[in-house]
């Protein structure tokens, strides 16, 4: 149960700490660095690895090549999906709203995933002490 509970703060953490640099690092600062290299990482990899974290558990789990792949590939579909709802929503796409969207589809993937490996660990546990 501790790992699904170290990966659950390591993705809230990092969505935090995106979201911290994103808003609040100016663009002429000398730390914008972080800033794109944070977002990057964020649009790029981060809703996938938590969609994939969410289809796959430890008993028909991926490579780690297939993992990253999938990861890339669908965090750019969930980005794709998000700016066409949010082009057809009547809130529209801007800076807030995308990255407002992105973090909530992350944390509830996250929390989803979280659900889905705590309960698993549970069931593996009492199968292997009985």
């Amino acid at each position: 149960m501790v790992k699904a509970q170290r990966w659950f703060e390591i993705i809230v953490l990092f969505t935090v700490l995106t979201m911290l640099a994103v808003y609040f690092v100016p663009i002429d600062s000398p730390l914008v660095v972080f800033r794109y290299m944070f977002g990057f990482v964020f649009v790029v990899g981060l809703p996938g690895y938590c969609l994939v974290n969410v289809l796959f558990l430890k008993g028909n789990k991926v490579d780690l090549i297939e993992e990253i792949v999938l990861s890339v590939a669908l965090s750019f579909g969930v980005a794709g999906l998000v700016g066409l709802f949010l082009g057809l929503s009547p809130i529209g796409i801007n800076f807030a709203s995308i990255t407002v969207s992105l973090s909530a589809i992350v944390l509830i993937l996250a929390a989803v995933a979280f659900i889905r490996k705590r309960s698993y660990e549970k069931i593996t546990s009492k199968a292997q002490s009985t």
